[in-house]
């Protein structure tokens, strides 16, 4: 296996040491099959770090945060969230997925309840939440991501963009300590792109870990707090937005920033 360089992993340990991070993997691997999807994935992610990754399509980049919160299964390694470690203890994988807030592709709101409904059903059934609770959190979270007015509406009165928003919305009701995001923009017409986008930004800022996979390379620059480039099942380069597009190491890195930039 390619072994990336001390100054190609210098971003790993360019962090508050005295703090323990929020995200620990160590030596993560994956096989689907004969395929070896992660190979040997390890990663520490400090609380409130914004981390960002790029890579080309099928190097496993949304395999690995899916592993995260048990959506994939690995085979080797351990990962350890805010403390708990994430095995097939079923209470385990709950209490992850409670902190864990995750947006998709694809927006998966249910068609038949309204956008408020949607976002107060794992609230009300999961956190034991009262009704008034809920709604008045999903109101503030709509105000939050710029859709107030939509509270009534059902998913398919509402663009994309919208619905996009509405699924972070939903995410952020748990009040979980992590977000991931797998591409969030990549089912969006690119009119669509910046409102998701906004939002994501101001959700950079306000303090929460985020892990983003995306192919929006702007954003990765404006936002990231560490990019990393990701191919074919392994970490090829971690480091800051400037030296990953300015001044990658990795030669695979340099080959697909010239592709794509």
């Amino acid at each position: 296996m390619k072994q990336a360089s001390a100054s190609m992993m210098e971003g790993q340990v360019d962090q508050n040491q005295n703090e323990e991070p929020i995200i620990v993997c160590r030596g993560i691997n994956k096989w689907y099959g004969t395929h070896h999807a992660l190979k040997n994935v390890s990663l520490d992610v400090q609380k409130g770090e914004v981390i960002v990754i790029i890579g080309p399509s099928g190097s496993g980049k949304s395999t690995f945060i899916r592993t995260i919160n048990a959506l994939e299964e690995i085979q080797e390694g351990d990962i350890i969230v805010d403390g708990i470690n994430l095995s097939d203890d079923i209470a385990n994988i709950d209490a992850i997925r409670k902190e864990t807030g995750m947006v998709f592709q694809q927006f998966n709101l249910f068609p038949h309840m309204t956008i408020v409904e949607n976002i107060t059903l794992a609230p009300i059934w999961v956190r034991k939440w009262p009704k008034e609770k809920a709604v008045s959190i999903a109101l503030e979270l709509l105000e939050r991501v710029g859709i107030h007015d939509q509270a009534g509406k059902y998913p398919g009165q509402l663009s994309g963009g919208q619905q996009q928003r509405v699924a972070i919305a939903r995410a952020l009701a748990m009040q979980p300590k992590i977000m991931l995001f797998d591409e969030p923009t990549s089912a969006l017409d690119p009119e669509m792109i910046k409102e998701v986008l906004d939002v994501m930004k101001t959700l950079a800022n306000s303090g929460i870990t985020l892990l983003v996979v995306t192919h929006e390379m702007n954003f990765a620059r404006e936002v990231a707090d560490r990019v990393i480039f990701f191919d074919a099942g392994e970490i090829m380069e971690i480091g800051k937005p400037q030296q990953i597009f300015e001044n990658p190491q990795s030669d695979r890195t340099k080959l697909f920033l010239s592709q794509i930039l």
